[in-house]
């Protein structure tokens, strides 16, 4: 990325401690359920999320708010950029199932839900094109989870 200072031991060290946050347990858990098990169509899927007590709210909400949290050491120059997207691609995976439903999401949660990940997004090279290929890859994993 031009215009970036280059990444620095600091950044390095930012990146294996948010890998290492990914690990935990419950997270794990939440991730793999947003992967390969939530392929939201409708503002009605997101709506039966709601159910007090279920724990895909929960994992959705910790997905979501990891990666807005990751996100905006990206939008306040705390990370390296090109650092950041080298080592994983899994903010751009979660951005590209939701930011269709932004404009709902933010008419009920306000103006900045998600606006992290939507800045960071912008900043990365070659973002409109690997949110294309990813959305093409949720796509078929949708299609297979329909099918098993």
């Amino acid at each position: 990325m031009s215009g970036q200072k280059p990444a620095t031991h600091e950044d390095a060290q930012l990146i294996l401690r948010l890998y290492e946050l990914r690990r935990e347990e419950k997270m794990r858990k939440a991730r793999e359920w947003f992967s390969s098990k939530f392929f939201p169509q409708t503002m009605e899927d997101f709506k039966a999320l709601q159910a007090p007590g279920a724990p895909e709210n929960a994992y959705f909400r910790m997905v979501t708010s990891y990666w807005d949290m990751a996100a905006s050491f990206l939008v306040q120059g705390v990370l390296n950029p090109a650092l950041f997207v080298e080592s994983g691609g899994e903010m751009l995976f979660v951005w590209a199932k939701l930011e269709e439903f932004m404009p709902q999401f933010r008419q009920g949660f306000g103006p900045h839900y998600l606006a992290n990940i939507e800045k960071a997004v912008a900043m990365l090279p070659d973002s409109a094109e690997r949110i294309t290929n990813i959305r093409r890859n949720i796509e078929r994993l949708a299609k297979a989870s329909r099918e098993s």
